[in-house]
């Protein structure tokens, strides 16, 4: 049985508020969702503490509280950067976080169909040497992208503009190799087109390891062909025509590693100037006082060499690069942020968690499986109505509802989710008898089959009928998370959740 109208139209029906005093938790009104569904994202590389969250639209609003108003002094973009980065905070999933929130000039991108194809296609990629893309805003005229925070800022104020120390050469090559593995990443996902790649493009995360921003995976301009650097480093066949290609961002790759080499920025000419009349001494960075391989910066500096070349078909492949570069590596034990002389990771200010019953934490990884083990063995214990009937109201009716249920219950334990539905929609059309139970075990059934509209209905069915039962709320902060811009509703309902139990132990007289 599906679901016949769509999930926002019930919510507007449906405005449930719990019944009584107390100033318990109470019922939400979702905002409007979207009825594209995000696509799945690419999970096969480790992707550091916490994980990266699901991709989702936020709403102008949420992006402008997150960044107080996008005040001035969360600005965290380079002085004069036509679209500026603000660093902002969200609450996603019981969980709160970072965020940095990139927004474009009012006509960056006039078409909003366009942006958004293009966010959610960056959207997918997932990976541990990037600061990864976790969503976007096309509201009216907003246009804004919504990325990984990455709270030790860039290449350029390490490399260039140092206080206490320079990055030393084997921070130097891992940097190098972290960000061709991105690239290559990329490459290999369907994207090996990065726009105006520099030294401003590379972060740091709170480990001190570097990143690649997202954001120049997005195409910088009306047409996506530009390059906003100076034409002295900008690929010569783009100079010629007008093209990106991926040859363009192997030439872009060459100029960051010209920067590793000589600690400052050198127009690719001059640099291959000095390679050529082999004046490599001159062309190092003196501030690492020759504390660096003479072989390893040799190596180096051919390999700049090849990826500087002016024919794009006689540079090397991206994969050429990362196996190059990770022969170079050295000091592997010896942590990134030590390297870089920076402190600490940088805590982001949370609030209290409470401790999670097994259904609650079940919940908040959404793991299905776990919450069906769970939904399994509760059996109908909470439920109010009394299974022992009086010989009047045994009727042929009664008993074919009750054996639908049975038939159901049975499907629910063997994971037949498809007839759970069947059987647990006959027993609720007859409509003699309530179960919140069945409404959830039905709700967590169409989750099992991709249909989180339908799951977040019977949740919420489930509330009507007992507006203090934990179970109901759990159920549709799942359902809420598997719907597209409903990450906040999700965190927020998992919290109603846990507040009831936490009331329920209370006054039940067991420890918290």
């Amino acid at each position: 049985m599906g679901c016949g109208f769509s999930c926002t139209k019930y919510i507007h029906l449906y405005k449930i508020k719990r019944s009584g005093g107390g100033g318990g938790a109470g019922g939400i009104v979702p905002r409007q969702t979207h009825a594209e569904q995000t696509e799945g994202n690419h999970q096969q590389n480790t992707i550091g503490e916490g994980g990266v969250p699901a991709f989702a639209e936020f709403s102008f609003l949420d992006l402008k509280s997150a960044t107080d108003n996008f005040s001035s002094d969360n600005i965290v973009s380079e002085r004069g950067a036509v679209n500026s980065v603000y660093k902002g905070k969200i609450t996603q999933n019981n969980r709160t976080r970072w965020i940095a929130v990139k927004k474009f000039t009012k006509m960056a991108w006039p078409d909003p169909r366009q942006f958004a194809d293009e966010a959610r296609g960056v959207g997918r990629l997932r990976h541990r040497r990037l600061a990864n893309l976790i969503g976007f805003c096309c509201e009216g005229d907003e246009r804004l992208l919504v990325a990984e925070f990455m709270p030790n800022d860039t290449l350029t104020k390490h490399l260039f503009h140092w206080e206490n120390q320079t990055i030393e050469w084997a921070m130097r090559l891992r940097v190098a190799f972290y960000i061709a593995e991105a690239l290559e990443y990329c490459s290999n996902e369907g994207r090996p087109l990065y726009h105006d790649l520099n030294a401003y493009r590379v972060l740091f995360d709170e480990n001190g390891d570097p990143r690649l921003s997202c954001f120049g995976l997005m195409k910088n301009s009306r047409d996506g062909k530009s390059y906003s650097t100076n034409l002295a480093y900008t690929p010569p066949e783009y100079l010629r025509n007008g093209r990106v290609t991926p040859e363009s961002v192997i030439f872009s790759f060459g100029t960051v590693l010209l920067d590793f080499l000589s600690g400052k920025h050198i127009p690719p000419t001059h640099a291959l100037d000095m390679i050529r009349g082999k004046n490599i001494l001159v062309l190092m960075d003196s501030h690492m006082e020759e504390n660096y391989s003479a072989d390893q910066a040799t190596e180096l500096v051919g390999l700049a060499s090849r990826c500087l070349q002016s024919e794009p078909k006689e540079r090397p492949s991206i994969a050429n690069i990362v196996q190059t570069l990770d022969t170079l590596q050295s000091k592997s034990e010896v942590p990134s942020h030590v390297m870089l002389g920076i402190s600490r990771p940088e805590e982001v200010p949370s609030t209290p968690q409470r401790t999670l019953s097994p259904l609650g934490e079940a919940c908040s990884r959404v793991d299905l499986t776990a919450i069906h083990q769970i939904l399994v063995m509760a059996h109908y214990t909470d439920d109010e109505f009394n299974n022992e009937l009086s010989f009047q109201e045994w009727t042929q009716q009664m008993r074919d509802m009750l054996d639908a249920r049975k038939r159901g219950d049975f499907a629910f334990r063997d994971k037949d989710f498809k007839a759970a539905i069947e059987c647990y929609s006959q027993f609720l059309d007859v409509g003699t008898m309530v179960s919140q139970t069945v409404y959830a075990r039905r709700s967590l059934c169409y989750l099992m089959s991709d249909q989180a509209d339908a799951a977040l209905r019977d949740a919420m069915q489930a509330q009507i009928i007992s507006p203090e039962w934990p179970t109901a709320f759990y159920m549709q902060s799942v359902a809420l998370s598997k719907l597209d811009n409903m990450h906040k509703d999700a965190a927020d309902m998992l919290n109603e959740a846990t507040q009831l139990e936490e009331k329920k132990r209370k006054g039940s007289g067991k420890a918290s």
